[in-house]
């Protein structure tokens, strides 16, 4: 199976510029925006240009998450490679692990691709481990059989293979796998597909191209705002970032736009910082704007993790956000406040 995504992730913006720098969400961008903001404004932090802007969390120095490629798995440790260093986490009977489906953590495997949310209760033990997991979501292209083609805007074509044993699973919450119908489908990465396993919402009734207008807004749009917030895999962003795409960038790097959406959502630059809680587990933090999210405008739909939030995605958070946040990657969203700052 060929990967079937259009065209270069990004051009690279310039001599020594770090290749995290080089994305279709432009995080150089993001890091300019905020040290213009923080010269016109007078706040914020001097940043240095290939440092992507700080999130206020609610813990210390020590990351929640941490990504990276399983090195080692007993029943008692999970030793994880970052690249710059190893991780180790004692697992306890109370971890849970993913690896296509829920799991015990002994299930992972050497080289598997792992996003682990330590426990709140300890430094070094692993509380949630997710393996190889991977989402598509936008416009269904093209069907041939198990075979499904989505134009994901601008991260191009992508392929999802689902297999016959998930195949009522997701069309039970996906019955018109037709061109021109959305799909949002959570699975397993493969070379080159994500074999899907896990349909992350229910399908809209209309066509990508019939996207409902939002409601009518007297006076100014509201700094308050409900809806669902999702996840998206990282693509070129750096391993860690903090962050969101907003589906209303007022310059969205030239990317694609997707209309207005169903939800009135006021415009915002790269490098604005929202205020986003996840209402399901009553975890806040506060968030730079890294990217742009046009294809979240299309998706008229809720969460229901903890009962149905209003019809709407409303951020579409980095990996790192969305498990700190208290989020299940396999749930694919939760139920959301975003309060806007700045």
């Amino acid at each position: 199976m060929h990967d079937l995504r259009d065209g270069p992730a990004g051009r690279a913006t310039g001599r020594a510029t770090p290749a995290w720098l080089a994305g279709s969400t432009a995080p150089a961008r993001v890091a300019r925006r905020h040290l213009l903001r923080g010269a016109v404004f007078g706040a914020g932090p001097q940043l240095n240009r290939a440092t992507p802007p700080p999130a206020e969390g609610d813990g210390g120095g020590v990351a929640r998450v941490v990504t990276g490629v399983v090195l080692d798995v007993s029943p008692q440790v999970l030793v994880i490679g970052t690249g710059k260093s190893e991780e180790r986490f004692a697992l306890t009977a109370d971890a849970n692990a993913w690896r296509g489906e829920k799991t015990t953590p002994t299930a992972l495997r050497i080289g598997d691709q792992a996003v682990v949310r330590r426990h709140s209760s300890g430094r070094e033990v692993a509380d949630r481990i997710w393996a190889n997991i991977g989402r598509i979501a936008g416009t269904i292209y093209r069907r041939h059989k198990e075979t499904l083609v989505v134009d994901c805007g601008g991260a191009g074509l992508r392929t999802i293979v689902v297999q016959q044993q998930a195949a009522g699973k997701i069309q039970v919450r996906f019955p018109r796998l037709e061109p021109g119908y959305l799909i949002d489908i959570i699975g397993v990465r493969r070379d080159g597909y994500l074999e899907g396993l896990i349909p992350a919402t229910s399908q809209p009734p209309y066509r990508a191209d019939h996207v409902p207008a939002p409601p009518l807004v007297n006076g100014h749009l509201p700094t308050v705002i409900k809806g669902s917030a999702t996840w998206h895999e990282p693509g070129a962003e750096p391993a860690g970032l903090a962050g969101l795409n907003w589906p209303a960038v007022d310059v969205p790097d030239g990317g694609p736009t997707a209309g207005s959406g169903c939800v009135s959502l006021p415009y915002l630059s790269a490098g604005s910082r929202v205020r986003i809680t996840n209402d399901c587990a009553k975890a806040s933090r506060t968030l730079p704007v890294t990217g742009a999210a046009p294809l979240a405008r299309l998706f008229c739909d809720r969460s229901v993790v903890c009962g149905p939030s209003p019809r709407g995605r409303i951020a579409d958070l980095t990996v790192t956000s969305f498990v700190e946040l208290g989020g299940e990657l396999d749930e694919g969203s939760f139920n959301a406040t975003i309060e806007i700052e700045a």
